[in-house]
């Protein structure tokens, strides 16, 4: 009788670590499409990053790209848009950021997320025929945010400035957002 207490223990203790390892094995199973559908996709991956060529945009001109979906504001500021806005009083505005701080590197070239800290949409004023608004910057025609040269909130209902996105001067003509 002990023969047998012992092939039933063996046999239990296979029967107990073959349904762990299954176990295991249909855990992984299930988990792992999960784990993995919380990666970015391949699309999105490509879109972290936008390099931008800078030397056909001329003085006081803009342009827009795309950046992980996001229309990007840049503009080649001239030297009287960079004193006046640096001359602001920070004590009048909604959201008080120096224009110093907003842009370091290289205070001719302005770099915001063109998306209205409001509710989303995007401004007018990258074009030379939009209306820009009180402070030359850009116009919000949804709930009417101005906004300046700098990309900070002058009037209107926005409760922030633009959004300064991560960039970096690889030449003293190319960026890269992101």
């Amino acid at each position: 009788m002990t023969t047998s207490k012992a092939a039933t223990k063996t046999r239990r203790d296979f029967l107990i670590l073959t349904a762990g390892v299954m176990g295991t094995v249909g855990t992984a199973g299930f988990v792992w499409p999960f784990i993995n559908s919380l990666r970015p996709a391949a699309d999105t991956r490509a879109m972290s990053t936008t390099e931008v060529n800078l030397s056909p945009i001329g003085v006081g001109q803009a342009l827009t790209v795309m950046w992980q979906g996001k229309p990007v504001f840049i503009r080649h500021r001239t030297e009287e848009e960079i004193i006046n806005v640096r001359n602001d009083d920070l004590n009048l505005l909604i959201d008080p950021e120096q224009d110093e701080v907003r842009f370091k590197e290289n205070p001719q070239w302005l770099v915001v997320v063109g998306i209205c800290t409001h509710l989303g949409c995007v401004p007018l004023g990258q074009k030379s025929t939009d209306v820009r608004g009180d402070y030359n910057g850009w116009f919000c025609p949804c709930h009417g945010s101005h906004y300046d040269v700098s990309g900070r909130i002058r009037k209107g209902p926005a409760p922030f400035n633009l959004e300064v996105p991560k960039y970096v001067f690889l030449e003293d003509m190319v960026l890269r957002i992101g």
